[in-house]
């Protein structure tokens, strides 16, 4: 049985997480309406020690959807607004010179940056240049950060969200994609249904006053995020994984015509790991102990959604990544 492979404690943790992310939910859409996947998508994200980008025009609550996520899992909120001026001090923090009023004497003090919170809400991060981009992206791999040549250690957990608008790119600084790698899921925000969309108007046009219950605390954050690591899989789950992700390369031994023609640069290695982290998720949140097929094609889409360099040939026939992804899925056997 998988559960023997588990301490008991780490069952009981598995279960209460289960119950815990449905209080998740609701007290999440008191203020969000909609948007169900896409909540499940941060949660597996933040569990699994990754970090997210969110693809979605401007007007649909992502900044909102954030903070209100932050507020129920009682984590500190940050959000900074990249710009072409921002400087990497802006993100870190800097020194500041301050006198001893009783002394006289002054001495330089290390004044933090937005960075040191718990959830970093990075918005437009394409907006600004690449020096500024590489002060985050280091913050995100190393989880501190070094100024004035001193090293100072991030709170954790430690989340970052950077969006992206995807109808406004001129004067932008797109990710270089060994960057965009750094980013475990690549979250589609779309519009909301017809429905969803006249109850947002119907509930923000009103007077209303939302209170929101904490359901979780960062240290039961960080233990369900070392929890993560000791689920099991199958050695048939791990292998499905590796070849969904070496099917992504045109370069690869027998891979499908279309992947050729369609795909310039296929997914590196961090792709199945981050599959594999995603399903054991997933699996946790929904009150199994093991992961399965399912749950890694589940995470498929947004894993392998920013790593997939489409080709002109694709651009050509009107392909875009999702389509290709859509493909391989059903290509690639169990």
């Amino acid at each position: 049985m998988v559960e023997r492979e588990i301490e008991k404690s780490d069952i009981e943790a598995a279960r209460r997480l289960k119950e815990a992310k449905e209080k998740i939910d609701a007290e999440v859409s008191k203020v969000i309406v909609g948007q169900k996947e896409v909540i499940e998508e941060l949660l597996i994200a933040l569990l699994a020690g990754g970090h997210c980008l969110l693809i979605g025009v401007p007007g649909l609550a992502k900044t909102l959807l954030i903070s209100t996520l932050a507020k129920v899992l009682d984590l500190r909120f940050s959000r900074i607004q990249f710009t072409p001026d921002l400087m990497p001090s802006d993100i870190t923090g800097g020194e500041v010179l301050e006198e001893d009023k009783t002394t006289g004497k002054r001495a330089f003090r290390f004044v933090k940056g937005p960075i040191f919170a718990n959830i970093i809400l990075a918005d437009e991060i394409n907006r600004t240049p690449p020096k500024t981009q590489a002060a985050l992206l280091q913050a995100m791999q190393e989880y501190e950060v070094t100024a004035a040549g001193q090293t100072f250690p991030l709170d954790l957990p430690f989340f970052v969200l950077a969006t992206q608008n995807p109808i406004e790119q001129e004067g932008t600084y797109p990710l270089p994609e060994a960057q965009l790698d750094r980013f475990m899921f690549n979250v589609l925000i779309g519009y909301p249904s017809d429905r969803d969309e006249e109850t947002i108007v119907r509930t923000t046009t009103a007077a209303t006053d939302v209170q929101l219950n904490k359901v979780m605390s960062s240290q039961e954050i960080l233990s369900l995020q070392k929890l993560v690591r000791k689920v099991p899989v199958a050695d048939s789950i791990i292998q499905y994984a590796v070849r969904l992700a070496r099917a992504t390369r045109p370069l690869e031994n027998g891979t499908h015509e279309y992947i050729k023609n369609w795909v310039s640069w296929g997914a590196g290695p961090r792709a199945s790991q981050y599959m594999i982290l995603g399903a054991k998720v997933k699996a946790i949140l929904a009150g199994r102990f093991s992961p399965s097929i399912e749950d890694v094609r589940f995470c498929a889409h947004p894993v392998l959604r920013h790593r997939i360099v489409a080709s002109f040939n694709a651009e050509a026939d009107g392909v875009g990544t999702a389509e290709i992804i859509s493909r391989l899925l059903q290509d690639v056997k169990e």
